[in-house]
């Protein structure tokens, strides 16, 4: 991530809430380096994914869905273990009537 860790989440915040989605941060990471997890509720289907910063094949960086559960408690599983191994990562949560994660980086499909 080019920016720091506080600046991403609080613009990534900013874009959800103006688009109409409720957006929060869950757990506060390290604010210059931590990375950073999305989880991004559908309200209309009342499912969950998430999204975690990766690299790609060619060394890009990206954000993949490292969990493809629609099971809310099993997102939370993982994301219990990475705080585990990670105490400095981020967690945000965001809720939209499109289940919409508001990353603009590139995102793999």
């Amino acid at each position: 991530m080019l920016l720091s860790s506080d600046l991403w989440v609080s613009a990534l915040i900013r874009r959800a809430e103006l688009e109409g989605a409720y957006a929060t941060v869950v757990k506060k990471g390290d604010d210059r380096a931590g990375s950073v997890i999305v989880k991004a509720y559908d309200t209309a289907t009342r499912t969950a994914k998430l999204y975690t910063e990766a690299f790609g094949n060619d060394g890009e960086p990206l954000w993949i869905q490292p969990v493809t559960s629609d099971s809310e408690s099993e997102l939370d599983a993982y994301i219990a273990r990475q705080r585990t191994y990670d105490p400095d990562l981020w967690v945000v949560e965001i809720e939209d009537r499109q289940g919409r994660h508001f990353i603009t980086e590139k995102v793999q499909g």
